[in-house]
């Protein structure tokens, strides 16, 4: 086997991105989505971008994305070979100089075709091979106006809460006991504060209003939690929704994304976009209730 050789894009020459073969049953091209640089109008970096080449050809490409403004990518989003090319791969994230987690997109019920799930296993082994873990598998929803838009159940009160300090308060307590695995992660290896740190970032980052947090109280003045109606970079999204532990048995998780659902429609949202982790049965079963099918599915991996 010929040397391999690996290289980082640059404005010259970004059609060797996409000159690796397809089909491509997983990841992002599998769902509709374009590779394409930011200077034709596209998410993505050539700086930020590898391929591997064999005899002058592509067998391996990475994409890592971030936001326009963002000095460093946030994830791993795009990862492709040629078939038997696993160790390319692995070997073209070893050497990349990025650190970030690895989320890999594969259709709802993905082990249930064998080609597909040959796919995902692959990636998945690639990436472990270059030093990555996997974290946590998640679902991601995909709500429209087709939906419907379900009532308000009317037992909570929502208001602002314009002073971080609160809302720092009130992300610590909905963490404990967490069923997310990002959240839990967050607190067992760095603790509570810098788990909350991390959320908050997330959601300061996101370009959406912060008068649009709201905290939700029983009609009596008790704290139940937080909902966070937000847009990423892609659009409208469940920024965050969380239920304090004594609040917990209530089914109040439905309550706070309805309400999350209906102020992002009153926004102009005709589509929001959403996820929880695989294991988290009472979300999911709360997304299934609200109306909010399942798009994808997700890998997480981590460095």
């Amino acid at each position: 086997m010929t040397e391999l050789v690996l290289h980082t894009l640059s404005d010259r020459d970004t059609a060797l991105f996409t000159s690796l073969p397809g089909p491509f049953l997983v990841g992002r091209a599998a769902f509709g989505h374009v590779w394409k640089p930011v200077r034709d109008g596209g998410e993505y970096r050539p700086d930020w971008c590898r391929v591997a080449l064999r005899d002058g050809q592509v067998v391996a490409r990475a994409a890592w994305w971030g936001a326009r403004d963002d000095q460093e990518p946030v994830v791993l989003d795009w990862f492709d070979f040629a078939e038997g090319e696993e160790e390319a791969a692995a070997e073209l994230l070893r050497t990349a100089p990025f650190r970030t987690e690895f989320s890999l997109l594969a259709p709802p019920g993905w082990r249930e075709e064998a080609q597909v799930r040959a796919a995902v296993e692959a990636r998945v082994a690639a990436a472990v091979a270059a030093g990555m873990k996997p974290l946590v598998e998640r679902y991601r929803y995909e709500w429209t106006t087709a939906c419907g838009l379900p009532e308000r159940p009317g037992r909570l009160v929502f208001r602002a809460e314009p002073d971080d300090a609160v809302i720092r308060e009130v992300l610590g307590r909905t963490f404990e006991g967490t069923l997310d695995a990002h959240d839990g992660g967050n607190v067992a290896e760095s603790g509570l504060e810098a788990a909350v740190d991390d959320a908050m970032d997330f959601l300061n980052w996101c370009p959406s209003p912060r008068a649009w947090w709201r905290l939700a109280h029983t009609p009596g003045g008790d704290l139940v939690g937080i909902q966070v109606p937000a847009h990423n970079p892609n659009g409208p999204c469940v920024g965050y929704v969380g239920v304090v532990p004594e609040q917990r048995g209530h089914g109040y998780a439905y309550d706070l994304l309805v309400e999350c659902t209906h102020d992002l429609v009153a926004e102009g949202a005709e589509r929001i976009t959403a996820a929880t982790d695989r294991g988290n049965l009472p979300m999911a079963a709360h997304f299934a209730r609200v109306g909010y099918p399942i798009a994808q599915e997700r890998i997480d991996l981590v460095p």
